[in-house]
């Protein structure tokens, strides 16, 4: 079965780190590019970063700028997102999502096809 699982959310207090993990089973990342998203209550789904299968980020919120990055480690076919100096309004729930991409840079977000099921982010003191 393909599918993604994020993990790594939970409550953290504003100015503290977290680092979510993007598990894939069932299928290999080595050819995917990867997205981390979040949708916080009430708001539209917003597209955070992505990383290509080269290695090459981008990023898509200036509100984390400087403070999130995106990684990926093949052997471990996870991908992840640092996210540190967390404000409360980065509580949402985090998705990551992927689709087979071999160019070394982003596709746009309607190419990714496989999506995981979220996980809880929330700063707050």
């Amino acid at each position: 079965q393909v599918q993604l699982v994020e993990s790594g959310g939970g409550l953290v207090q504003p100015g503290g780190s977290l680092k979510l993990s993007c598990a894939a089973s069932g299928f290999s990342l080595d050819d995917y590019a990867i997205s981390w998203f979040r949708q916080a209550p009430g708001k539209e789904r917003e597209e955070v970063l992505c990383i290509s299968r080269t290695g090459r980020s981008t990023n898509y919120a200036d509100s984390v700028k400087g403070r999130f990055t995106i990684s990926r480690n093949n052997a471990k076919n996870t991908v992840y997102l640092q996210m540190n100096n967390l404000k409360p309004d980065d509580t949402a729930v985090y998705y990551c999502a992927a689709v087979t991409w071999y160019a070394s840079v982003c596709p746009s977000s309607g190419y990714l096809d496989v999506w995981g099921q979220g996980t809880l982010v929330t700063v707050s003191s």
